[in-house]
């Protein structure tokens, strides 16, 4: 018996309504009943960071981490809807994948991960 991967994703925001829509229109994240999404099987990362880690902002305790498919068709589709999409060569891993960041309405730093194709 063991954990076989996240079942949900809870947080505090000061407008659930308007929060949980800017997910659904730009991410397509909690559509469902009761906000679920269906997720393709794959990794999971589970990373505590330092408190003094400079990987995300310093007054933000969590960062989400989305799978993606598409990062390129992704991040125009958001800079298209006028979200910021924010690269940094560092951020692309060989072996890894390649990374952007984009923020929600109330500023929680979301990372964007297209993961290197398998082989």
């Amino acid at each position: 018996m063991g954990v076989t991967g996240i079942g949900g994703f809870f947080f505090r925001t000061r407008n659930p309504d308007a929060v949980k829509a800017w997910y659904a229109e730009h991410l397509g994240i909690g559509t469902g009943p009761y906000g679920q999404w269906d997720t393709g099987a794959g990794p999971c990362v589970f990373a505590p960071f330092p408190a003094d880690s400079d990987y995300f902002a310093a007054d933000k305790t969590w960062m989400l981490n989305l799978r993606v498919d598409d990062l390129n068709a992704l991040t125009a589709k958001l800079s298209a809807a006028g979200i910021e999409v924010i690269t940094k060569p560092e951020w692309n891993m060989p072996g890894v994948g390649r990374f952007a960041r984009i923020h929600d309405p109330e500023g929680n730093p979301i990372e964007l991960w297209e993961p290197e194709p398998a082989g």
